[in-house]
């Protein structure tokens, strides 16, 4: 299993070196030696850049500007890359320790006869492991490289491992891949985004880092099906007619047979991002290796809402019509329970026999015509109800506990170790497996996800460390889960409502500004977000513009 430390301030991204993602498969150390493919870099997939070579007579600046660029080339292992290195260096430059993207035009600097420095600016990175963190505002960096002479010709001594790429060059040459582990009551996949060369190798190094496990940071609230220490067997994943052929050690023998349909289907999730793949075959060390027939473990993904938005309008709770805006009342009484509490926030569970609602007296748990109030402490901000039982509770003026409270109004206090600033907004995502926390800070807003570590009974008793995403900016309002990897936040700015999507372990977007005022916002069907105005008005989106729905709102409730 990996073991490195993932700094969960965006990592600072002034780290220098920063290295394409290809960790290699994992190499059986007995048993009989039995021959493999070579892992081949030849074809992209995505763009295939070809680099210019080093030019005679070419000045130091000029060398160093040509070695950047051929960053983009990693064929034969970065191998017109090295061209511009000194043979003494070549070998020793580790290219794929990290990549770093970086914004605007970089400045090469003098600072010796033999060193320049190479100073940009980097919106991003991406480790050997392939996790992206995006830079919550720009980050500097200055890099020094050393030269010496070598037949005549200038070449670089020395260079920070890793390789440095536009932003353009950056989505050509790299893809985004969602690797699938599950949630321990293995009712959810749970994605955990990663980034790797666009090469042939591709299914290869998925499968590589989905045998090595979940991200640090997701570590204790996801499982794998594989049984610990199971490894690639050969040293490559073929595809033969959209079949993936995947050879496991002989750890894999230990799994039950339940846990052999749940293997075989983190593979296929987590495979099917690779155009050229349409199934997967299972084999240990060669031999056949029987897996149980079904399609596999019956476990959702990217769990969706009903389409239509959830209000509380004029004393009416359920859900509101697209168009005419008519609401269709929770039953069981449950929705006039709600409107009885003059809620200014709810969230209903996705079973929707649950909700929690808040208003000035607390948060209340209601369940059918009966209600119960869990907390009457001042100043709480929204509630969050989870798939397990759990109402999550928070006070805007302490971002370091958070109180889950069973449905009969037992507390369980969970420490976390978010920085301090004033809670706008907390939510729970629709697995049951991460929390959204969107602060108020002196920089301004900041968002964070963190994993939800549980005991055997299923009570939250931990929070992994937090994990820095991008947010709206202006004076925060919220930020809410839209699907099982984007989140979306919303700040105020005088020219209109901020809202930002983020995809956890991926890249931002910032949202054409609706005009007037944003009060809240919610999660919809599909991806979609829902924006409600200050007059009641409720928009939506899927990515693009905003469009009107009809509805209007007193309230905007949160689906799960």
């Amino acid at each position: 299993m990996r073991t490195r430390l993932r700094n969960v301030l965006a990592v600072a991204l002034a780290a220098v070196t920063v290295v394409a993602v290809s960790a290699c498969a994992a190499i059986p150390t007995d048993g009989p030696v039995r021959a493999g493919q070579t892992i081949k870099d030849e074809s992209l997939s995505g763009v295939d850049y070809r680099p210019d070579k080093p030019v005679a007579g070419a000045d130091q600046t000029a060398i160093l500007r040509g070695f950047i660029a051929a960053g983009t080339g990693a064929q034969d292992d970065y191998s017109i890359a090295r061209q511009f290195l000194a043979s003494g260096f070549a070998e020793k430059w580790n290219p794929r320790r990290s990549v770093t993207i970086r914004q605007g035009n970089p400045a090469v600097e003098r600072v010796g006869e033999r060193e320049l420095t190479y100073t940009l600016t980097a919106s991003a990175t991406v480790d050997s492991d392939g996790e992206y963190t995006q830079a919550v505002r720009p980050t500097s960096s200055t890099l020094t490289f050393q030269f010496t002479r070598e037949d005549g010709e200038w070449r670089i001594a020395y260079a920070p491992d890793g390789i440095i790429l536009s932003p353009v060059n950056f989505e050509s040459v790299f893809q985004q891949h969602a690797l699938y582990f599950f949630d321990p009551t293995y009712k959810f996949l749970v994605p955990d985004e990663r980034w790797f060369l666009a090469r042939s190798s591709t299914s290869t190094r998925i499968t590589s880092a989905l045998l090595a496990g979940p991200a640090d940071w997701l570590k204790g609230s996801v499982v794998s099906s594989f049984p610990e220490g199971t490894q690639l067997s050969l040293n490559a994943v073929t595809v033969d007619n959209g079949t993936a052929l995947v050879d496991l050690s002989s750890d894999a023998l230990r799994a039950s047979s339940q846990d052999k349909v749940r293997m075989r289907e983190q593979l296929s999730k987590s495979l099917a991002s690779v155009a050229t793949v349409s199934s997967v075959e299972i084999t240990v060390e060669g031999a056949t290796f029987s897996v149980p027939d079904g399609s596999g473990s019956g476990a959702q993904q990217n769990p969706d809402v009903d389409a239509r938005p959830l209000v509380d309008r004029r004393d009416s709770v359920g859900y509101a019509a697209l168009g005419s805006g008519k609401v269709a009342e929770l039953g069981g009484g449950m929705g006039d329970e709600i409107a009885r509490l003059n809620p200014t926030s709810f969230a209903l569970s996705a079973s929707g026999t649950a909700a929690a609602v808040g208003n000035g007296d607390g948060v209340t748990v209601v369940r059918g015509r009966n209600h119960l109030r869990i907390d009457a402490t001042a100043g709480l901000v929204s509630p969050s109800i989870d798939d397990l039982g759990f109402v999550w509770v928070a006070s805007a003026k302490n971002t370091r506990k958070v109180t889950a409270y069973g449905l009969g109004g037992d507390p369980h206090g969970v420490n976390t170790t978010l920085p301090s600033g004033q809670l706008v907004s907390f939510q729970v995502s629709r697995d049951s497996t991460r929390a959204l926390a969107l602060i108020t800070t002196s920089d301004g807003p900041a968002l964070y996800v963190m994993a939800i570590i549980r005991g055997s009974d299923r009570t939250p008793t931990a929070f992994g460390p937090p994990v820095r995403v991008q947010a709206a900016t202006g004076d925060a309002l919220g930020a809410t889960w839209i699907s099982d990897s984007d989140v979306a936040s919303v700040a105020q700015t005088p020219s209109g409502p901020d809202v930002v999507r983020s995809t956890i372990g991926g890249q931002s977007s910032t949202l054409p500004k609706p005009d007037g005022s944003a009060t809240a916002i919610a999660g919809g069907s599909g991806g979609s977000m829902l924006l409600r105005m200050s007059d009641g008005s409720v928009l939506q989106s899927t990515g693009g513009g905003w469009d009107t729905t009809g509805v209007t709102a007193d309230v905007l409730g949160t689906q799960r």
